[in-house]
């Protein structure tokens, strides 16, 4: 029989690494910045509309931009924490899903023990078993 085990991949810092994180975290709050903008445009066009209640407009509207805010202001926080990184240190970036064997006689806590991909610069560095 074969199971599903989620395998997180960590990422080892580097200068490169770090480079990237950080230009992705960039673009991340840039693209949010946009859709703030964006918001409050559709939020003027809604409210000059006759028959529109502009306090229900600017509360829909708000609630929207306060969630891309807080999206922001976590995205600084985890700008703040790859600045403090040592180089060489492993974070998590993601998790794949692998298909183990399973069969009768096979130890269980070898099955469900934690299981990594290790990249370093792009490239699969190590597997930890």
């Amino acid at each position: 029989m074969k199971i599903i085990k989620k395998v997180p991949v960590k990422q080892v810092v580097t200068e490169n690494s770090k480079g990237k994180i950080h230009e992705n975290f960039q673009k991340t709050k840039m693209r949010l910045e946009q859709e703030c903008q964006q918001l409050r445009f559709e939020q003027r066009k809604l409210q000059n509309k006759p028959g529109v209640s502009k306090q229900e407009v600017h509360q829909r509207f708000q609630k929207e931009i306060d969630e891309r805010k807080d999206k922001m202001k976590l995205i600084d926080f985890k700008i703040d924490q790859l600045d403090m990184l040592e180089m060489g240190s492993e974070i998590t970036e993601t998790e794949v899903e692998a298909l183990v064997e399973v069969e009768i006689g096979a130890h269980w806590e070898q099955i469900t023990q934690e299981h990594a991909i290790i990249i370093k610069d792009g490239v699969v560095h190590r597997i930890d078993k």
